[in-house]
């Protein structure tokens, strides 16, 4: 099973390359496969690059969906 998930680009390094945030980790990731991507813009992470620019919204839920069912996985521990 693989796992994507929303970041949001934080700057540009070198070439086709971003660091992006995700709960505190950054991490440099491939913008190779995306257009139009700005500072400030979620796009969608997997194995180092992002496959998909989101809107705004749609990134804030999914990140507040992943935040709850870490909320319960911590409640059942």
């Amino acid at each position: 099973m693989c796992l994507a998930i929303p970041a949001r680009v934080e700057h540009f390094t070198v070439d086709d390359n971003a660091i992006v945030e995700l709960s505190g980790v950054r991490k440099e990731i491939s913008l190779a496969l995306v257009e139009q991507v700005e500072p400030g813009d979620y796009v969608i992470v997997h194995a180092g690059y992002a496959i998909q620019k989101l809107n705004v919204e749609e990134a804030e839920r999914t990140l507040a969906l992943f935040d709850e069912l870490s909320r319960q996985a911590d409640e059942e521990y």
